[in-house]
């Protein structure tokens, strides 16, 4: 690549933790975050979920936002990982005039819509909150807490959402339409999904078991990360520290079935053949997958059955779902950053829960941390509804 494509900020907010420090900590100590419901205000409290531990009004009042300011869980848990991302790449003092912002998101405010419904029926002049329950308003939110971004965008394909937003910034910046981007998603927990997903009868009651021959289902969770990526060159111009570069990454959807993956996994199969090609790397330079490793039946067999098609000798895998619960369109950002964080701080994270292999598959997850590994080329995946499949592989930074 003649001209890297690079990381010079990382942010997140998780059940794990409220920034990247914590974040590490809690993956390194194998800590999940997976506990009882406390914020959502759910009659199914059989399921345990993966809740950032902070109340709304905890962030607006570390955050500097007025108590009384309607605003949406997702565009809080946004703006606290967007801010962390950008202090640490110091991205707004680069002199940039085009910084984009791209967002991938599915339930936006509509956690305020529900908690306001009822009132609305009988008084529908209180519609300040109707405002915020669409996606791309969390979005513009965010983006207008900060007002330094010359376009943003919203990105909207379920669980790969935020996957596709990393991808979107990183062409966006290689046709020169960009001079940095932050990427990434931010979702919060409603009891519009939960609901959906309890319908689909693919919500376990017990901390989740991926890749596990038991597995029985999804714990849902809540977060925000994203990623600031800039082009090498400008970065060294400025003297930021690149963390590592987007070397590769692949999309394509089977559309085999609206909430299921094809069996054979051939969707998954092409996103990461399309990544590997990209990058230019060879199948045995993957040095970890961070899966996406839901914990049910049909993601986990599928995806197995993919990874088990390309690699003659499977790499290190696990899902850190079984950490942070299934932030759904959050997932790529938030696991994308877990990835590069293991990758910075030489680890290898852990498979939470998983006791039995699947017969049909030659594989067997990190079961615990294993520290002080060298990790290259990390391939992260992120599978969506209506099998939009999307892998980005990343690299780390070097300057032979």
């Amino acid at each position: 690549m003649s001209d890297p494509i690079c990381v010079t900020g990382l942010g997140i907010i998780s059940a794990i933790g409220n920034n990247c420090r914590e974040n590490v900590t809690a993956l390194l100590n194998e800590q999940t975050g997976i506990a009882a419901m406390r914020y959502l205000n759910s009659i199914h409290t059989e399921f345990p979920v993966g809740e950032v531990a902070l109340s709304d009004n905890e962030m607006k009042q570390i955050l500097n936002i007025n108590s009384e300011k309607i605003i949406a869980r997702t565009t809080l848990l946004g703006i606290f990982a967007v801010q962390e991302a950008c202090e640490q790449s110091q991205i707004f003092s680069a002199g940039y005039k085009r910084i984009g912002f791209i967002s991938g998101t599915t339930v936006g405010g509509m956690e305020k819509s529900e908690s306001f419904y009822l009132d609305f029926l009988e008084n529908n002049s209180k519609n300040e909150y109707i405002g915020i329950h669409d996606c791309g308003a969390c979005t513009e939110g965010i983006a207008d807490y900060f007002g330094k971004f010359s376009m943003t965008t919203t990105i909207s394909t379920a669980c790969s959402s935020a996957a596709n937003a990393i991808i979107l910034g990183a062409n966006m910046l290689k046709t020169g339409m960009l001079d940095a981007v932050i990427v990434g998603g931010a979702e919060c927990l409603t009891k519009f999904h939960l609901n959906g997903f309890n319908t689909l009868m693919i919500l376990d009651k017990e901390h989740c078991r991926p890749f596990d021959a038991h597995r029985a289902g999804i714990n849902l969770g809540e977060g925000a990360g994203y990623l600031v990526l800039e082009k090498e060159k400008n970065a060294l111009s400025r003297n930021a520290k690149p963390i590592c570069t987007v070397s590769g990454y692949g999309n394509a959807c089977d559309a085999y079935h609206q909430t299921a993956s094809s069996p054979d996994g051939k969707g998954a199969l092409l996103a990461m053949q399309k990544a590997i090609e990209m990058s230019g790397l060879d199948y045995s330079d993957i040095d970890y997958i961070n899966a996406h490793g839901t914990g049910t039946n049909n993601n986990d067999l599928s995806e197995g059955t993919a990874v088990s098609t390309l690699f003659d000798k499977i790499p290190p895998i696990s899902s850190t779902k079984s950490f942070t619960g299934h932030t759904t369109s959050a997932a790529g950002g938030v696991e994308s950053v877990l990835s590069i964080l293991a990758m910075k701080h030489r680890f290898l994270p852990a498979n939470l829960n998983f006791n039995t292999h699947i017969p049909e598959l030659n594989l067997i997850p990190v079961q615990h941390t294993v520290r002080d590994v060298q990790l290259n080329h990390i391939l992260k995946n992120s599978f969506g509804f209506g099998g939009n499949n999307s892998s980005i592989i990343f690299s780390n930074y070097t300057t032979e």
